[in-house]
Parts: structure tokens; C-alpha cells; sequence
């Protein structure tokens, strides 16, 4: 199952990718399942909270609305939203996680190619900075001469938890989506620690989908691959991440509890536009196309 957030009527509403590219309203269509205490969730925070007797209804709806088109829309016409809802926390971020990015931004910074991190390196993005699919990235051109995009997997927390052992570390994923880490290159430079150049408002594209964890056998089999206006940029798997999924669980929520809703992006893979010869910034216009296999395509559009 692969669920999204989008505008209806003014108001967030919670569906579910069905067949020939349509997405079928589970906030309109929530009393034909089994009853669930309280209101019907509007986006899919609200449907991690209800836990796993929500799956039970999504799953008596898709059956019971298997016909019928009243609540169905092409996913074309949509506005996407932000789809866990309005974030109660900053989004989780690991950083060089993929070695040959790792490779390419060290040459870029004059390092040794193979300086390799020990243990994850962390940092945060705001809730401000979050936007969904089709909604515009803003240049900041007034702070920033050189914006970048990553492509990153995003794993999205099912339930609380804290020291969560890797062997146990996927039983925590309700899902996975696609994040952009839009980057401000110099402002990353020039703060040192990393939060002013990562945290722009709408630097942090996500969505339009989260695919349920019970449909990925293995979540280091993702194949990722970003364009920019067609020219593509960035193609990698999951496989070639340093610190797998699991791992990054493990580490994060060592003495630090995870929350359900949480989301955690995992790196971005080479062929970031800092570390080319010379350095290629985004611009106003530009369209920037990030797809994970099984998952979909998250698109934002460069403004002024």
C-alpha cells in the first residue's frame, strides 16, 4: 500500500494509491471499514497514531470501494500535500552516507577521498522547510549563490521506541518515502556546523507517497535516480549506502527515543551539483525530479 496526503475541499485528506495512477479518499470513504474510535484520520500521521487496526480498515475500504469511482481521483489533478501532516519535530538527517559521495565531496573539500565516517553524522532540518510534491522550492538568491538537491530515501517511525537493537530495527518502519535535502552549499561551508545551509524554508521536498514497510523486503534494494530540467544527476541503490537502514535505527535511537511519525532521510548518493567541475547551482526554473522504484517521483520547481 502505498498512502499520500492532498487538498480537498480546503482540508488535508488522507488516500491510498490505487490502480491506473489513482488515489482513492480514505478520509471520505473511513466509515465503510470497521469502526475505529475518533475522527477519520486527514493525513498519514494521523493514520500511524491509530496504529494497526487502521491498516485493517484501509484494507476493508480498498475492498468495499473496489468499484466504485465516487471518491477516486487521477493522481494528475492532485495537490500534494506534505504527507505525515503538519510535523511536530525536525526532520532526523544522516549525512555522507554513500561512499561515493563521500568520495566526491571530500575531493571537493580537499580531504583525503577515502576519510570515511566512523559512526553517523547528524544533523536536523526544520518543519518549516518541509513542502510537498509540485509545491515550489524558493532560490533565496538574497542568501545563498550556490542551492543544491539530494535524493535521499526517507524512512518514516511506526512506533516509539528507544535503544531499538538492529536485528529488531524494522519493525519500527511504518513506511519509506522520498525527501529532497535541498542545500544551500555556502551557507553549509561558511556556518561550519551545517543546520543554517540545510535548513532554508521549503529546502525539504517529501512525498507524494509513503509506501507501507510490509511491501519492501528489503529496504537496501531501493533504486534512486534525480534529473534536473531531463539531464539526469544522481543514480544509485540503497545497496551502496555506509550505514544500511537498520543501522541508522540502531544508532539514532541509542538513548534518544523515536516517535511515530518521525522521519529520518538516509544521504544522498554522487552527483551532487557542488562537487562538479565547475560547481553547478540550481536556478529559478529549474525542475528537479528525484524517483525512488516502488515509491514514486517527487517534482519541485525552482522560484525566485
Amino acid at each position: 500500500m502505498k498512502f499520500t496526503t492532498f487538498a480537498c475541499d480546503g482540508q488535508p485528506c488522507l488516500g491510498v494509491a490505487t490502480e491506473n495512477d489513482t488515489v482513492l479518499s480514505l478520509t471520505h470513504t473511513w466509515g465503510a471499514g470497521p469502526l475505529i474510535d475518533g475522527a477519520a484520520p486527514r493525513d498519514i500521521g494521523q493514520l500511524i497514531e491509530l496504529g494497526d487496526n487502521a491498516l485493517k480498515v484501509v484494507r476493508t475500504i480498498i475492498e468495499d470501494q473496489a468499484g466504485s469511482e465516487v471518491y477516486r481521483h487521477a493522481a494528475h489533478t492532485l495537490q500534494f500535500l506534505p504527507p505525515l501532516g503538519v510535523p511536530r519535530k525536525n526532520v532526523f538527517c544522516v549525512g555522507r552516507n554513500y561512499r561515493e559521495h563521500i568520495i566526491e565531496g571530500n575531493l571537493a573539500a580537499g580531504r583525503d577521498p577515502h576519510d570515511f565516517p566512523k559512526a553517523l553524522e547528524l544533523f536536523t532540518k526544520p518543519p518549516t522547510a518541509i513542502v510537498g510534491h509540485r509545491a515550489p522550492v524558493k532560490l533565496h538568491a538574497h542568501v545563498t549563490k550556490l542551492l543544491d538537491y539530494e535524493i535521499e530515501l526517507g524512512i518514516v517511525i511506526g512506533k516509539r521506541g528507544i535503544d531499538i537493537p538492529r536485528e529488531a530495527a524494522l519493525d519500527y518502519v511504518f513506511g519509506y518515502t522520498i525527501v529532497n535535502d535541498i542545500t544551500a552549499r555556502d551557507l553549509q561551508k561558511r556556518h561550519g556546523q551545517w543546520f543554517k545551509g540545510k535548513a532554508l524554508d521549503t529546502s525539504c521536498p517529501v512525498g507524494p507517497y509513503v509506501l507501507h514497510g510490509s511491501a519492501v523486503r528489503d529496504p537496501q534494494a531501493f533504486e534512486l535516480d534525480l534529473d534536473v530540467n531531463g539531464e539526469l544527476r544522481q543514480r544509485a541503490s540503497t545497496a551502496s549506502m555506509l550505514f544500511g537502514v537498520a543501522e541508522i535505527i540502531e544508532q539514532l535511537s541509542a538513548g534518544l527515543t523515536l516517535e511515530p511519525g518521525d522521519l529520518i532521510a538516509t544521504g544522498t548518493p554522487s552527483g551532487v551539483g557542488f562537487a562538479m567541475q565547475p560547481p553547478r547551482a540550481l536556478a529559478a526554473g529549474d525542475t528537479v525530479r528525484a524517483r525512488i522504484g516502488g515509491i514514486g517521483e517527487l517534482s519541485n520547481t525552482i522560484v525566485e
